[in-house]
């Protein structure tokens, strides 16, 4: 389980093609310290196991189907990433609980730049908009963020300048892509509400 807070901003040193999957190796000196063959770590919100630890890089085999649904697929050497580690047990959840499935991918539409903080439109797919609210939880490329709105295809984010600096929502254009990950809990209430109104019928 991750939390949202990313602890780097880390580098793709290489890609290599498998055919059905691919091979990364990522920089990130803080999330390597201590990492063994095994291990979770979170690259722009996607959950990847480390498959070798060198130094201050590691490697993660991402299958095809991960390549699919995520935008790890557009990632080349030299792209910058957002890296966590899971959250120890009994460390402060600082952001919310965060999983590392993707649900979907959505893309940045808007950049409003204020003084102190910069609004960002993101694009929503149909299918995950039900679970996005107002002031409630997602997680953008592995970013715990709070929704500003909450359109039918797209919702808004506030950005502070720690988050502008130290992620990559401070790189990313209108156009770019970016990982998406609706709040758990809401998933699992429809899940519990559709069961309990299937019971009423019978």
């Amino acid at each position: 389980m991750f939390t949202g807070i990313v602890e780097e901003l880390g580098e793709v040193t290489a890609v290599e093609d498998l055919g059905d999957a691919a091979r990364f190796r990522l920089r990130g000196p803080v999330v390597t310290e201590g990492a063994r063959h095994g291990d979770s770590i979170a690259v722009n919100g996607v959950c990847l196991t480390v498959v070798e630890h060198e130094g201050d890089e590691f490697t993660a085999d991402v299958m095809a189907e991960t390549l699919k649904r995520s935008s790890l697929g557009v990632l080349t050497t030299g792209s910058r990433v957002n890296l966590e580690r899971p959250t120890a047990v009994g460390a402060r959840l600082g952001g919310h609980i965060v999983q590392g499935h993707v649900d979907g991918t959505g893309t940045i539409l808007e950049r409003t730049p204020s003084e102190h903080w910069e609004i960002v439109k993101i694009s929503l797919p149909a299918d995950l908009a039900r679970y996005v609210v107002e002031k409630g939880s997602i997680t953008v490329d592995g970013i715990s963020l709070t929704v500003v709105e909450a359109g039918d295809a797209h919702f808004t984010v506030s950005l502070i300048p720690t988050t502008l600096a130290l992620t990559t929502l401070g790189l990313k254009q209108p156009g770019d892509p970016v990982n998406l990950e609706v709040d758990v809990v809401a998933k699992y209430v429809e899940r519990l509400l559709g069961d309990r109104s299937r019971g009423a019928g019978r």
